[in-house]
């Protein structure tokens, strides 16, 4: 199976872009490269190292040339990414230093699935069992975690288990779900404008016209604008089994950063609440402990009495310690979460 378009040229860093252990590389400004094969960045040396400010711009102009991105002085930042979801960032002077600074990551080459995270210790079997449950449950999910904590892999891995049949429209803003081995999936991206500024297509107009496309599950790979309140929308009108990731550094701290999100889309606290209790049932939050990719809480949204979107916590795994807290036997009956073999979770 390739890893990736083998149109795509790589030059100096070719041999680690045929890595498959390789999910992270990063070039600096003095030409350093660092990678990361699934334990934290290392620096790395290549056949031919990128050295000089003009050979390292010009190394970064031309890889975003492939993938059909302008980089110049009009438009230092380029975000770029290939059908099968390499995701190349751009930046070149003035707005670093000298030179440019590149980071590339790149897909699995082997499909994620729920049992492979569940035995690279990724999540506990207890969580294995429980997402099933909720994907089979056509739950609606937000995975939350840093960068480079394993929210798209995961993400991968639970539409991996949606059946067969389903009809999975993905909206992303660079495409790193393009590459997603499901026969009814229709995988949408962003454009920026034209040079007239002109054309421009973001995500909120996206996320409007998968309603249209008669989506049995609608995801949206980031969220992280004015985006949210039609996702919101969408989840509350009776679209449900859809999933989103966000960035956040817990369960508790998710309904802050939903609320300065809706705040861009003019959405009061007090709504948000409203919306986003009804629109997720459960929240998966990831982490890096000691380098490793883990699966570190499961929760779910609620309002509190004040009227505020809280987040409430219902396991913990730190990697080897598994702890739940006495609400996670309401939410394993709803979603009929068995500590035996999964079995189907029912919307009330």
């Amino acid at each position: 199976m390739e890893r990736r378009d083998p149109t795509v040229r790589f030059g100096p860093l070719e041999a680690l872009a045929s890595d498959p252990s390789v999910t992270d590389v990063a070039v600096t400004c003095d030409g350093t490269v660092w990678v990361d094969r699934g334990s934290g960045m290392r620096e790395a040396r290549t056949g031919l190292p990128l050295r000089g400010e003009r050979s390292l711009r010009d190394y970064a102009v031309q890889l975003c040339s492939q993938l059909g991105r302008r980089l110049d002085d009009a438009s230092p930042i380029a975000d770029a990414s290939t059908p099968d979801g390499i995701r190349v960032h751009a930046v070149i002077a003035p707005l670093v230093p000298r030179g440019a600074a590149l980071s590339i990551r790149f897909p699995d080459r082997v499909g994620a699935s729920l049992e492979r995270l569940r035995m690279e210790r990724m999540m506990p079997p207890l969580w294995e069992r429980a997402m099933r449950c909720l994907v089979l449950g056509r739950a609606s999910m937000l995975i939350t975690g840093g960068t480079g904590t394993g929210k798209t892999t995961l993400l991968k891995a639970l539409l991996a288990a949606c059946p067969a049949a389903d009809r999975i429209v993905t909206v992303e803003e660079v495409r790193e779900l393009g590459g997603l081995n499901h026969r009814n999936h229709v995988s949408l991206v962003t454009r920026e404008a034209n040079v007239e500024g002109a054309g421009a297509v973001g995500l909120p107009q996206l996320v409007k016209v998968t309603l249209r496309m008669r989506p049995d599950r609608v995801v949206l790979g980031e969220c992280r604008g004015e985006e949210i309140a039609d996702l919101l929308r969408a989840f509350n009108s009776g679209h449900h089994g859809g999933m989103a990731t966000l960035h956040a550094d817990g369960v508790e701290r998710v309904p802050s950063r939903l609320a300065a999100l809706g705040l861009l889309a003019g959405l009061s606290p007090e709504a948000l609440a409203m919306f986003a209790e009804g629109a997720f049932d459960a929240v998966l939050h990831l982490d890096r402990v000691g380098g490793r990719r883990l699966v570190t809480q499961i929760g779910r949204l609620a309002v509190g009495q004040d009227g505020r979107l809280v987040g409430r916590t219902l396991g913990m795994w730190d990697g080897a310690h598994l702890r739940v807290t006495p609400q996670w036997r309401a939410f394993a009956v709803r979603w009929g979460i068995e500590p035996g073999e999964p079995g189907m979770g029912r919307r009330p």
